[in-house]
C-alpha cells in the first residue's frame, strides 16, 4: 500500500517515482494515466479535510489497466449542482462526509461506552467501600456491646457472691443467738 501524502498540485506519478521526494507543495490532485500507471497491492488510504472523488471513463475502467484513472479532492463549496454530473459529485462528497462523520460518531460512541462502564464500575466500588465501612463499624459496635454486657454480667455475679459471702457470718451469728 502507499500513502498519497505530499502529492503536488495537479502532480502525476510515473512508475518508479517517489511520492515523498518533495512535500513542499501539498496539492489536491493525483493523476495516473496509461503512461503513468501504478499498481497497488493491499489498500489505499485517503485521508484529508476535503473529500475525494475517483473517476474513470466507465465503471469498469477503474480496474482496467488501459484507461486513465484519476483521484482528486473536492471541496463542498466548489461543487456545482446545476448539472447531473455536479449533483452526483455533490452526493458523492456528502456521502463521503457522512461516512466520515459516522466513523467519528462510532469512535466517540465507543469512548462514551468506555466512560459509562468506568463510571458504573467506580460507583460500584464506592458502594462496596461504603458497605464495607458500615460492616466494620457495625462489627466494632457489636463487639463493644458484647464486651459491655459481659462486663455487666461479671459485675453482677461478683456483687451477688459478695452478698452471699457477707450473709454467711450473719447466718452464723443468728444461729449462736
Amino acid at each position: 500500500s502507499f500513502n498519497l501524502t505530499g502529492v503536488k498540485e495537479s502532480g502525476s506519478h510515473a512508475p518508479g517515482d517517489d511520492f515523498f521526494s518533495d512535500n513542499s507543495e501539498v496539492g489536491n490532485t493525483l493523476t495516473i494515466t496509461e503512461s503513468t500507471s501504478g499498481t497497488v497491492g493491499g489498500s489505499i488510504v485517503f485521508d484529508s479535510a476535503k473529500s475525494y472523488t475517483v473517476t474513470a471513463p466507465d465503471a469498469n475502467a477503474i480496474f482496467d489497466d488501459t484507461d486513465a484513472h484519476g483521484s482528486s479532492l473536492s471541496d463542498v463549496g466548489s461543487i456545482d449542482i446545476g448539472s447531473q454530473t455536479g449533483a452526483n459529485k455533490a452526493i458523492s462528497v456528502i456521502d463521503s462526509a457522512l461516512s466520515f462523520v459516522d466513523g467519528l460518531r462510532a469512535d466517540l460512541g465507543a469512548v462514551q461506552n468506555r466512560f459509562e462502564s468506568t463510571i458504573a464500575n467506580l460507583q460500584n466500588v464506592s458502594e462496596n467501600i461504603s458497605a464495607s465501612r458500615s460492616r466494620i463499624l457495625d462489627a466494632d459496635f457489636a463487639a463493644e456491646t458484647s464486651n459491655l454486657t459481659r462486663s455487666q454480667i461479671l459485675q453482677q455475679a461478683g456483687v451477688a457472691m459478695l452478698a452471699q459471702a457477707n450473709q454467711l457470718p450473719q447466718t452464723v451469728l443468728s444461729l449462736l443467738q
